[in-house]
């Protein structure tokens, strides 16, 4: 089954390569939110998203409590993936957590302040690293958006050791939500109630992101939080772009969940 998933992934790269005519892949555009020297989170351009067309927008920027982030990155896990025969004989994999806890106090905050400063035409990408040795490093990275009251959130690479290039380009972190492995992981979060399901388009399947990205439903994360004593607040205050704009906030309630802040900007 390895076997198969490499000629997948290996039949995604060749059309890829046809697809782009064999040049090399173009330069993001980004803003650093955050970096050190192992670590990054970014807000670049999404290819996805086309002024001719207003629906791809994202709405941003938008607010995202510490605490809600948190349980976010924590309700986040991966399995490694099997197909039917082996669940069939050896049962589903045993999941892990997406991401460490050291690695979950780093992007937490970075997280929430470059959903704060996102345009509606950019998103927000990580990249976490861990040095091996000189030549190799474990990655995992990815990206993240929100577009009507739901998160989009793509792990690209999950504890992946990537062999650094003796030339030519490093792709691991100029693309942080490309694969440069052949996927080995379904993705997944809980609680799985919030989780929608998402149509796969020709090019989710080329870039092999079918099970890598989670759309967690905002609205229902909120009504799944314990909310039966909690105030709503609103405070007001400007955005990036200048314009005024409405900060709503669910504040905690015991549950890590049970924060959540949305911001909408007003356009003059």
């Amino acid at each position: 089954m390895r076997e198969q998933r490499i000629a997948h992934y290996s039949l995604r790269l060749f059309v890829l390569g046809i697809l782009v005519g064999g040049c090399a892949l173009p330069h993001v555009p980004s803003r650093v939110v955050y970096e050190d020297p192992t670590n990054f989170v970014r807000l670049e351009a999404d290819p996805q998203v086309r002024p001719e067309q207003p629906e791809t927008r994202h709405s941003h920027p938008v607010a995202i409590s510490a605490q809600v982030m948190d349980g976010i990155l924590r309700g986040l896990s991966v399995q490694a993936h099997r197909a039917a025969i082996q669940k069939l004989f050896a049962g589903e994999a045993p999941s892990q957590p997406a991401f460490r806890d050291d690695e979950i106090t780093i992007l937490t905050p970075q997280l929430v302040e470059a959903l704060a400063r996102a345009s509606p035409e950019e998103r927000v990408t990580f990249y976490l690293s861990h040095p091996q040795t000189s030549i190799k490093r474990e990655i995992t990275s990815g990206g993240l958006y929100v577009r009507e009251d739901r998160l989009h959130f793509i792990l690209g690479n999950h504890q992946i050791v990537y062999s650094i290039p003796a030339y030519g380009m490093v792709y691991d972190r100029r693309y942080p939500t490309m694969p440069t492995a052949p996927k080995g992981f379904d993705l997944h979060f809980d609680p799985e109630e919030v989780v929608e399901e998402q149509e796969v388009s020709i090019w989710t399947w080329l870039l092999g992101r079918e099970k890598d990205e989670i759309v967690i439903n905002l609205e229902k994360l909120r009504i799944k939080a314990p909310l039966s004593t909690v105030r709503l607040d609103e405070v007001n205050r400007p955005a990036d772009n200048g314009f005024p704009s409405r900060t709503v906030c669910y504040p905690p309630n015991k549950s890590a969940v049970s924060r959540l802040c949305t911001q909408s900007v007003s356009v003059a």
